[in-house]
C-alpha cells in the first residue's frame, strides 16, 4: 500500500509538472488565437509549393499546411498571413516572431533543429537535391559536369551539398551564388550558369514555371542528398508545436482513412469509431489541442487530404508521389495514431 501510495504521489507530481509545462509552452498558440490569425512563412516564389498570383492570393502545399493550422485553429483556412521570406531570411523571421509557423521547403538538419532555436513539427515533402541543366548540353550524368558553372543560393543546404558532391567525386566547378530566388532562375535561363542545381521538387516547378521551353532543360536522374522538407516552428512553444504537427498529420490520416473533402460530409452518420474520433463526435482530441472538437474535419471540408493537396499544388509540376506515398502503398509518409 505504501508503495502504492508513492506511486500515486509521483504520478500526481509528473501530471502537476506536465500541465505547468504546457501553460509555459504556449506563448505562440496564446498570440496567435488572440491576434486572430497565423503569421506563415512562405517562400517568395516556388510553383507547387508557395506561389502567389496577381492579385496576391497564395497557393501550394506549403501554403496548404498553413491554411490547414488555420482551419484547426479558428475553423476558418483563410484566416492566415503569408510573409514571403528569402533563404537568408527565413529562420531569423522565425526567431524573432515576425512569424508564427516556417512553411517553407525548408531542410530538417541536425544543426538547424539544436542551433537556430527551432522545432520541426513533421516533414510535408521527402526530397532530395538534384541537377538541372540545358538538353543542348547532352549531359546523361552529373559526373559529366567537370567544370562546370552551377547557379546556387546561398544560406542553403544545398550550397554545402553541392561543394560535398564535387569534391567526394574528385570534380571541379565554379559556384555562381545569387541570393534572390528570382535572380537564380534569371541567371541559369539567360545561360550565365552550366547547371542549376536545389532540390528536385523545386527544378521541377522552376522549369514547368519560367523555362521559355520546358523540353529545352533536362533534370539529371542523380539524387545527392535527403531533403525533408516540413514546417518549423520555435522552440520550446510546446502547445503551439502540438497543433502544427497534429494539423498536418490530420491531412495524412484523411487520406489513409479515405476521408476526403468530397466525401466527409457524407460520413457524418458513421458508426467506424476511428471515423468518429476524426470527425469529433468521440473522444476530445480537439480539447487536448485547445481547439474545437471539429477541428481536424475543418481541415479536410476547406484544405483536403495529403492526396488533394498533392494533386492539386505538386502532380502538375510532373512530380510522382514516389516516395510520398502513404507508407502502406510502399511510401515514407506515416501518421501516428489520432487516438
Amino acid at each position: 500500500m505504501k508503495m502504492l501510495r508513492a506511486m500515486s504521489a509521483g504520478a500526481a507530481v509528473f501530471f502537476a509538472v506536465g500541465a505547468a509545462s504546457a501553460q509555459q509552452g504556449a506563448p505562440t498558440f496564446d498570440a496567435v488565437k488572440a491576434r486572430g490569425s497565423v503569421n506563415c512563412g512562405v517562400s517568395t516564389g516556388l510553383a507547387g509549393f508557395s506561389l502567389a498570383n496577381s492579385q496576391g492570393q497564395w497557393t501550394g502545399l506549403d501554403v496548404d499546411v498553413c491554411r490547414a493550422i488555420a482551419a484547426a485553429m479558428f475553423g476558418d483556412a483563410n484566416k492566415v498571413k503569408f510573409v514571403a521570406l528569402s533563404a537568408q531570411q527565413r529562420f531569423t523571421a522565425l526567431q524573432s516572431g515576425e512569424v508564427d509557423v516556417l512553411s517553407r521547403n525548408t531542410t530538417w538538419t541536425l544543426s538547424r533543429d539544436t542551433s537556430l532555436g527551432l522545432d520541426f513539427t513533421g516533414v510535408s515533402f521527402y526530397d532530395g537535391q538534384g541537377f538541372m541543366v540545358p538538353k543542348k548540353l547532352n549531359v546523361k550524368s552529373a559526373k559529366e559536369l567537370n567544370g562546370a558553372t552551377v547557379c546556387v543560393q546561398p544560406g542553403t543546404t544545398t550550397e554545402l551539398n553541392l561543394a560535398d558532391w564535387f569534391r567526394a567525386n574528385r570534380l571541379q566547378f565554379t559556384p555562381v551564388v545569387i541570393e534572390r530566388l528570382e535572380e537564380v532562375n534569371a541567371a541559369y535561363f539567360s545561360g550565365r550558369c552550366d547547371v542549376y542545381t536545389t532540390d528536385i521538387s523545386g527544378l521541377a516547378a522552376i522549369r514547368a514555371s519560367q523555362a521559355p521551353n520546358p523540353a529545352d532543360h533536362v533534370i539529371l536522374a542523380e539524387v545527392i542528398s535527403k531533403e525533408p522538407l516540413g514546417p518549423a516552428v520555435r522552440h520550446g512553444d510546446s502547445k503551439w508545436a502540438d497543433l502544427v504537427r497534429w494539423s498536418y498529420y490530420a491531412m495524412l490520416e484523411a487520406e489513409e482513412m479515405g476521408i476526403s473533402s468530397k466525401n466527409i460530409d457524407s460520413l457524418a452518420s458513421s458508426t467506424n469509431p476511428s471515423v468518429q474520433r476524426f470527425l469529433g463526435t468521440q473522444g476530445e482530441y480537439g480539447k487536448m489541442l485547445g481547439v474545437d472538437a471539429k477541428w481536424a474535419a475543418a481541415i479536410v471540408k476547406q484544405v483536403g487530404n495529403y492526396a488533394e493537396v498533392f494533386e492539386r499544388h505538386v502532380t502538375p509540376l510532373g512530380i510522382e508521389r514516389g516516395v510520398n506515398k502513404l507508407w502502406k502503398d510502399g511510401g515514407l509518409q506515416y501518421a501516428p495514431p489520432m487516438r
